[in-house]
């Protein structure tokens, strides 16, 4: 899983593979093919409800202001790559290994 969360000096950065119209939100796991985390969402990939949601998703998740959370790659597609500002890797890997 480590591949998939970079630290940088302003936070951290989430390789992400997106299901949406899931039946809950949730991490999945971990696909060490793709070398991202697999996260299922309950909205749809309609009108940016799957980002909002997952923006969303991951502040709760990681206890940050959803304001701190911003998909930098992948608006439009499965495979996203999300920033967390002022994060720290190890915070975001222990958060995710006890999911």
């Amino acid at each position: 899983m480590k591949d998939a969360v970079k630290e940088t000096p302003e936070g951290v950065t989430l390789d992400l593979e997106i299901s949406p119209g899931a039946k809950e939100t949730a991490v999945r796991g971990y696909n060490p093919w793709r070398r991202r985390i697999e996260v299922r969402l309950s909205e749809r990939a309609e009108k940016g409800r799957a980002n909002d949601q997952l923006i969303s998703f991951l502040s709760g998740l990681f206890g940050v202001n959803p304001r701190n959370i911003q998909i930098i790659t992948g608006m439009a597609n499965s495979r996203k790559s999300v920033k967390i500002i002022g994060a720290r890797a190890d915070e975001i890997l222990k958060v995710l290994t006890e999911k």
